[in-house]
């Protein structure tokens, strides 16, 4: 078995984490010989990568060989990453090869909602579909994602298996930051914290003009966002807004076990792990009404309508005054305690072994 394992080159999105998780729950199991392939010019092997895995690096860019696969079949994914009895396209990109194909769709923001992503993500409009006809199995994140490949492509259902993402054991056992090192970041002891790339699709917009009004009103929360700059429009400075970048998982964990609530206000979701994280370390979640958010984070969560400032502003005030429902919380602990990463890759291993037989 081979699996694309781009995505744990430098700093970890989501899709990296994903993929790093993947890999170290495959790499126990058994009945899985793993190789990962690295599609970059200068990879080196991950120094978080298990021993028991074989690394591979192609020695060509990424975006050259996405370039080339817009154009064509060529060239094909075993003179790349060797030859295997699957290959594993983890983020989006289903390679052309004569082995068997499985590939992970995290969602259609590219084709929904083409002006909120990244200039070079919208050549997923043309890559994905090409991935779907290669592909024997194509996985998703979750039941809504799923459903939308379905009817946006026509594939036969049983063609999709849905492999929700897991929550790091850490979570459950997170704690706030020390006060020391919550000084060191400059983080306020009330506070909101969003975690993501800032790009459009998060919809910081309304988030921002809550905040904004939360503190004209006389709120005090601060506003914490955690992740990569992305794209977009620049923030500039703004009251009670503190902007960090990516942060070690230990600080992220600290940061939200400690806040008065995680805040994910996006316009358009695949999985939305940050609201079962949250829901594991204790934190109350403040989250966009969208049908996925509510598959994932079940009753729990506060849904407030996405663009709708004012709901938003009425969030953050109640945030700031009430403690969240001791009941509530342990609901939804026991909840994101269902999602594990073991069960994602016990669901891959065997949409591997069936994809396989077919």
């Amino acid at each position: 078995m081979a699996l694309d394992a781009t995505p744990m080159l430098g700093a970890r999105t989501g899709i990296g984490t994903y993929v790093e998780r993947l890999v170290h729950e495959l790499a126990d199991d058994a009945s899985v010989e793993l190789t990962v392939t690295a599609f970059s010019g200068r990879a080196r092997r991950p120094a978080d990568l298990p021993a028991a895995v074989a690394f591979r690096a192609s020695r060509v860019p990424a975006r050259v060989l996405r370039a080339a696969w817009l154009r064509g079949d060529v060239p094909p994914v075993e003179l790349l990453a060797g030859r295997g009895d699957v290959f594993h396209g983890t983020n989006f990109v289903l390679p052309p090869g004569s082995g068997a194909g499985v590939l992970t769709v995290h969602d259609l923001t590219y084709l929904r909602y083409p002006e909120l992503v990244a200039p070079a993500s919208r050549a997923y409009a043309t890559l994905v579909p090409r991935g779907l006809r290669r592909a024997r199995l194509v996985l998703t994140p979750s039941q809504a994602v799923a459903a939308e490949v379905v009817e946006a492509y026509g594939i036969a259902a049983e063609r999709v298996r849905v492999t929700p993402l897991g929550v790091a054991a850490d979570w459950h056992h997170a704690v706030p930051l020390p006060l020391t090192r919550r000084r060191e970041l400059g983080v306020d002891e009330r506070n909101v914290v969003f975690l993501g790339t800032r790009e459009p699709r998060k919809n910081l917009a309304t988030l921002l003009a809550a905040h904004a009004a939360h503190r004209a009103g006389g709120g005090s929360l601060q506003l914490v966002l955690v992740g990569a700059a992305g794209w977009g429009a620049e923030l500039g400075a703004r009251d009670g807004v503190r902007v960090l970048g990516h942060l070690s998982s230990t600080d992220v964990r600290g940061l939200v076990a400690g806040a008065r609530a995680l805040a994910m206000p996006s316009v358009y979701e695949g999985f939305g792990l940050p609201v079962l994280e949250a829901a594991a370390a204790g934190t109350e979640v403040l989250c966009s009404d969208l049908p996925v958010l509510r598959e994932v984070g079940g009753t729990s969560p506060t849904y407030l309508p996405v663009r709708d400032v004012d709901a938003w502003r009425a969030a953050l005030d109640t945030c700031e005054t009430a403690r969240p429902d001791a009941e509530l919380v342990a609901a939804a602990r026991a909840r994101a305690a269902g999602f594990t990463w073991g069960r994602c890759a016990g669901l891959t291993a065997a949409a591997y072994r069936d994809a396989t037989a077919a």
